[in-house]
C-alpha cells in the first residue's frame, strides 16, 4: 500500500487526559539517535527530514525521551519541528540514566526527576511539556517520592498530564494514589501480548495505552507465515497489517512506530488506511498461541 495520501488521521483519534486530542497513530523518536540509542545519529538530516515528513502526514503526536542518546532525540525534534504547531503534542520520559550504548539504569530520586524535566524543557523549546512519563519505576525509591515529585511539577506548570512506562495494573493503581494517570507505555505487539490485562483495565479507564516496539512481528511474518498471507491480500506490507492490527485492537492505543527513514515513515503512516476485517483481525489475533 503506497497510497502517500493516507494521513495519520485515518487512524482516528483520541483525547489523552481530557483536553489533549491527537491522531492515534503518532511517531516514537527513539531510532533517531546512534547504534544502541547512543548519540548522534549517522545522518542528522534525514533524522531531521523524518519527523518534518511525520508532521506534515498528519502526525501530531511524538513520543521521545530524555534518555535518548541521551538528549539527542529531543534536540533533533526541537531541531526539525520549533516552533511548534498548535495541535502538535510531544510526550517525553525522565527517570532512566544512561552509561553507554544499550545501558538504562532507572533513577527516580525527586531531585533527578526534577533536573532531568527542567533539562527536556530546555531541549525541547518548550514551557511547558504536555505528557511527562516516569520512564521506569525506581524499586529504590519510594513509589510516592517519584509520581509526587512529578505531581509538584505539575502543580508548577512545567507538566501538563503524567504517564507511566512499563508498569503492571497494581503499579498503575498504586501510582493513581499520587497523581492522576493519563497514559501508560507497555512493550506490546502482535506476537508479544503480555500486557493485554493493563491494556484492558487502560481502556476500561479511558487513559491511552502507548504500545513500544509496535512492528515486532517475529515468526507471523515468516513467508507463508498468517502476516505475510493477509499482508498479500490487503497488498501491504506485514508491518503495516501490524499497526492495523493494533489500531483496532482497541481505542485507547496510540502505536508510536519509529524509523530513521523518511520511506519508512511514509510507509508506516499509510497503514492508517488499511481497514482490517473482523475476520483478518480475528485471523490475526488468534496466529499467535
Amino acid at each position: 500500500m503506497a497510497n502517500q495520501t493516507v494521513t495519520a488521521a485515518a487512524s482516528g483519534s483520541f483525547t489523552i487526559g481530557g483536553d489533549l486530542t491527537v491522531n492515534r497513530l503518532g511517531y516514537g523518536a527513539m531510532q533517531l539517535t546512534g547504534p544502541g540509542i547512543w548519540g548522534d545519529p549517522k545522518n542528522p538530516d534525514e533524522a531531521v527530514r523524518v519527523l518534518q515528513r511525520a508532521v506534515e502526514l498528519g502526525v501530531n503526536f511524538i513520543d521521545t525521551a530524555d534518555a535518548y542518546g541521551p538528549f539527542v532525540s529531543e534536540q533533533l525534534i526541537k531541531k526539525a519541528l520549533h516552533p511548534y504547531k498548535d495541535d502538535l503534542v510531544i510526550a517525553t520520559k525522565a527517570g532512566l540514566t544512561r552509561s553507554g550504548p544499550n545501558d538504562w539504569r532507572p533513577v527516580g530520586r525527586p531531585e533527578y526527576l526534577r533536573q532531568q524535566v527542567e533539562l527536556s524543557l530546555r531541549h525541547l523549546g518548550l514551557e511547558r511539556i504536555d505528557l511527562l512519563q516516569l520512564h521506569r519505576i525506581d524499586q529504590k525509591v519510594p513509589l510516592a517520592d517519584q509520581v509526587g515529585e512529578l505531581a509538584l511539577l505539575q502543580q508548577e506548570g512545567k507538566i501538563r498530564h503524567i504517564g507511566l512506562s512499563e508498569v503492571s495494573i497494581e503499579d498503575l493503581q498504586a501510582a493513581s494514589e499520587f497523581a492522576t494517570i493519563v497514559s501508560v507505555q507497555n512493550l506490546f505487539n502482535l506476537a508479544k501480548r503480555d500486557a493485554e490485562p493493563l491494556l484492558d483495565y487502560a481502556q476500561e479507564h479511558n487513559i491511552a495505552f502507548i504500545p513500544w516496539f509496535p512492528l515486532a512481528t517475529g515468526e507471523l511474518a515468516k513467508q507463508g507465515g498468517p502476516l505475510d498471507k493477509l499482508a498479500e491480500q490487503h497488498g501491504s506490507k506485514p508491518s503495516q497489517l501490524a499497526l492495523a492490527w493494533l489500531l483496532k485492537r482497541s481505542p485507547v492505543m496510540l502505536p508510536i512506530p519509529g524509523t530513521s527513514t523518511v520511506s519508512h515513515v511514509e510507509e508506516n503512516i499509510s497503514a492508517a488506511g488499511i481497514e482490517l476485517s473482523d475476520a483478518d483481525f480475528e485471523a490475526l489475533t488468534h496466529a499467535v498461541k
